[in-house]
């Protein structure tokens, strides 16, 4: 069993690790039986696997392709849509520099572990990324993909690359760095603290063309909605990790304590038996984050009383007005009223 303690990341990068190697000749089955990923994930686009597994991949592949810049190219098949809800926040920013601070701000949605830090200067900005955990890193080639990733997608998104004035990398410099020269413009660093760019303020200043700011407001609040739950909740790691997955699938209608259990390699019985220790129970659980977003969307005046029904996986609009009453004695509509009152 996969211990649910331990830091996991979106089955998603497997997807684009595995995509990376068969475009130089590796089986996605052959990384699959050498790693132990499931390659049935690939169809789950919010299955998440063990940070050890994804290390693993990172490390195969590269040996197995015998490509020394396999993260430097892995990072360039980025297409929009890859990493979900934190895809489109970033990418429906106005400006590449709030597109950073939102990959900041909600990178915790995609990652356990993985942070980026911004620091503003004069004429630059530094972009850091590190683990929260002590004594963890990102391995090799995942940093180097994420680092080229944040060019790749900034590209995308304004048709042209930002200005990276230095580079550096925590781990020790590889042989070549004719790719890092070729992607960043510049010789990194390296055994530095941190993985960071230091990038020319102006360069990520400038308006993104075609940004679309309706769709930018209703990801961005979908998005705060799960990201201020999951951080109000009991910091356990096992609590974060089944109110993430609550959070996430609530609108489909289909959480369950078997699903959750399932996602998290558990069996019900185990699972229920772990949350009891946490002193919490998985319908407790539920329903108190269903009760606090929905508090949440109501605040938001831009949704109307069934979107925040759709949100919150009631069947329909009177199946939500009957348990918030319950919640807090009035309807909805009598609760978004006085929050109006007031503001």
């Amino acid at each position: 069993m996969i211990n649910p303690f331990r830091a996991t990341v979106s089955a998603r990068i497997a997807a684009i690790i595995l995509k990376g190697s068969e475009a130089k000749g590796v089986e996605p089955s052959e990384l699959a039986r050498g790693s132990g990923f499931d390659l049935a994930l690939l169809g789950d686009v919010d299955a998440r696997i063990p940070l050890e597994m994804e290390n693993t991949l990172w490390n195969m592949a590269a040996f197995r392709t015998n490509d020394d810049s396999f993260g430097l190219h892995v990072a360039e098949l980025i297409r929009p849509g890859m990493f979900d809800v934190l895809d489109y926040v970033v990418r429906t920013a106005p400006t590449l520099y709030i597109a950073l601070q939102r990959l900041a701000r909600y990178n915790r949605l995609m990652h356990d572990v993985a942070e980026f830090s911004l620091t503003e200067h004069t004429d630059t900005i530094q972009v850091d990324h590190y683990f929260c955990t002590p004594n963890q890193t990102a391995v090799r080639h995942a940093a180097e993909f994420t680092m080229a990733a944040l060019l790749v997608i900034a590209s995308q998104m304004s048709g042209k690359q930002p200005v990276v004035l230095a580079a550096s990398f925590s781990h020790a410099s590889p042989e070549d760095i004719t790719e890092f020269r070729r992607i960043f413009g510049v010789t990194p660093q390296f055994g530095t603290s941190t993985n960071s760019l230091i990038l020319a303020r102006e360069s990520v200043m400038e308006s993104v063309p075609d940004a679309d700011p309706t769709l930018s407001r209703i990801v961005t609040s979908h998005a705060d909605q799960l990201l201020a739950v999951l951080e109000k909740a009991n910091p356990s790691t096992l609590l974060n990790q089944v109110s993430h997955l609550i959070l996430k699938h609530m609108s489909e209608g289909k959480v369950s304590l078997a699903f959750v259990a399932k996602e998290l390699c558990f069996s019900e019985r185990s699972l229920q038996r772990a949350l009891q220790m946490e002193g919490t129970t998985f319908n407790g659980l539920f329903e108190d984050l269903r009760r606090r977003t929905a508090h949440d969307f109501i605040s938001d005046k831009h949704l109307a009383l069934g979107e925040v029904a759709f949100l919150l996986g009631f069947s329909e609009p009177s199946a939500f007005h009957r348990a918030f009453k319950r919640w807090t004695g009035q309807t909805p509509s009598q609760v978004r009223q006085s929050i109006r009152a007031k503001g």
